[in-house]
């Protein structure tokens, strides 16, 4: 399918779409990386696809392109009205929505498989991916361009500094790999930093074999004083008055462990409680 695309000519929803800073817009204009993004879903042909804030859909067209059912969820009227015009295979998958507030077992209903790309706002990319967690029964693919500092700590491995909350938390349910990183250059405007394009495959976990929020509770206390070892900084989420396990766990620092060092460091912390 070809993808040069032309505006239609005429005023308003033919004309180029202004950036907004309070939206956290910044557009892409190198076509190649556009298709290299979208390429990342080429294993994953015949799932529908949801995009995030398609702008004036420079992903768009090579997702399309490549024979995806896609929908796009825009908060932007302005690049709404510019996709209507630009984009008529899109009638009727335009979502005038946020997608945080997007139910998507609503808009994929009984279970329906799916996955998720864009050009994430920096701002709220973090939100954007514990959305997908919410959902991760339904999502088996998620990919894009986030800030360059937050797609390392997305895929950051176990004793590296970038590792935080999120990469536990998604790590958890996905693979995540870190394929390139994008020149602020090729934005319009640019941003005052580099980006970086990740993908995140579902993997195989069904179930934590631990307590799913105590698990999240663990993970986000570990990493809300991560400079202390495990002993000090979970130490409230034990018994009261309890003298704490002696377990190698506790000795060591959140971005040492893997996840399945934190499932056992879990189901330690509910055993305790259960023996209070």
């Amino acid at each position: 399918m070809a993808v040069n695309r032309k505006n239609r000519g005429g005023a308003g929803s033919g004309s180029p779409v202004r950036p907004k800073k309070a939206l956290g817009q910044h557009f892409l204009t190198d076509e190649s990386i556009a298709a290299r993004i979208a390429s990342t879903l080429d294993d994953f042909k015949g799932l529908p696809v949801m995009e995030v804030g398609p702008g004036m859909g420079v992903l768009t067209k090579y997702i399309i392109a490549g024979g995806h059912d896609v929908k796009v969820a825009e908060i932007d009227g302005e690049s709404i009205e510019y996709l209507r015009y630009n984009y008529p295979e899109l009638s009727g998958r335009i979502l005038d929505a946020d997608f945080l507030r997007l139910d998507l077992a609503q808009t994929y209903p009984d279970g329906q498989k799916f996955c998720v790309i864009g050009n994430y706002p920096y701002n709220i990319s973090s939100q954007i991916f514990f959305h997908v967690l919410d959902y991760r029964d339904q999502v088996v693919c998620c990919s894009g361009m986030l800030q360059r500092e937050v797609a390392e700590r997305f895929a950051a491995a176990p004793g590296t500094k970038a590792r935080g909350i999120l990469s536990v938390l998604l790590q958890a349910w996905y693979d995540v790999e870190y394929l390139f990183t994008v020149s602020e250059n090729v934005f319009n405007p640019p941003p005052k930093v580099k980006s970086g394009v990740i993908r995140m495959t579902r993997n195989g976990v069904t179930d934590l074999g631990c307590d799913d929020r105590l698990f999240k509770t663990v993970v986000k206390t570990s990493f809300g004083q991560r400079r202390k070892t495990l002993r000090n900084s979970l130490r409230g989420l034990f018994p009261a008055g309890v003298p704490l396990p002696d377990d190698p766990l506790l000795s060591m620092r959140p971005e040492q462990l893997t996840v399945k060092q934190f499932i056992e460091l879990t189901r330690l912390i509910a055993s305790c409680a259960r023996q209070d």
